[in-house]
């Protein structure tokens, strides 16, 4: 288990130092990709419910350096709208589901949000623009060092990230008030929902492995009943676990 405050590579704080140094070369492509997300809303609104995304949302993922978060390799398509690999057999989500699954969650500035699937960081440091404070579990340790390291060079003090079993959540610093997985489960896992606060929301992809999913909202009553909504069908790499 680590924290973004344990030591990281240098030649990650060396890059992130460098750019802040010049121009943002990436500030238009940037902003052209958070338009095409607003018209992708408007254009799924019927199966979302949501003819747009808050404009904290939108506002966050116009700040978040997405180049800063794929390989070298792939930089050049960081603002695309589509997933990019990052190795180790993962990816970077679509900036659009991104930002749907973001939406979807009604953050707050003083929420507490768990994430299932680091992966490379990317939808941590969204979180970490709307919420207090970002609890994040990556089970591909490699990749969880490295998210670590570049959260915290980006700084992002209020994103906490550790390797381990997303499957039973974070029990230590539960109830959050907003859970997202960002892997598909074939089943929605009760730690998570039980994790749930009150009033709380869970987005989360659940079906086969290597098919098409359907992206969930849970919403939890103040007396702790859920409700479930189908919102999109999308498609996800699998929720792996530790091997019992």
């Amino acid at each position: 288990m680590f924290a973004l405050r344990t030591v990281f590579p240098l030649l990650i704080f060396a890059m992130i130092a460098a750019e802040a140094e010049g121009q943002d070369s990436y500030a238009a492509p940037r902003k052209a990709m958070v338009a095409e997300i607003a018209a992708i809303t408007f254009q799924t609104r019927h199966e979302t419910r949501r003819e747009r995304l808050s404009e904290r949302v939108l506002a966050a993922m116009n700040k978040v350096p997405r180049h800063r978060f794929v390989p070298a390799d792939q930089e050049r398509y960081a603002y695309d709208n589509r997933p990019l690999p990052i190795g180790n057999g993962q990816t970077i989500s679509q900036p659009f589901i991104v930002g749907l699954m973001t939406d979807l969650l009604d953050l707050k500035p003083g929420h507490k949000v768990l994430e299932i699937g680091t992966g490379c960081g990317y939808q941590a440091a969204v979180l970490g623009e709307l919420a207090r404070e970002v609890y994040t579990i990556e089970i591909v340790e490699p990749l969880a060092k490295e998210a670590a390291a570049r959260l915290a060079a980006l700084g992002y003090r209020n994103v906490t990230a550790r390797s381990g079993d997303g499957y039973l959540g974070w029990p230590q610093h539960a109830p959050f008030d907003a859970i997202m997985v960002t892997a598909a489960a074939p089943d929605v896992p009760p730690a998570l929902v039980e994790q749930l606060k009150p009033g709380g929301r869970l987005v989360i992809p659940v079906g086969p492995q290597f098919m098409g999913q359907d992206l969930l909202l849970i919403e939890k009553d103040l007396n702790g009943k859920t409700t479930t909504r189908n919102v999109l069908a999308v498609r996800f790499v699998p929720l792996t676990r530790e091997k019992q």
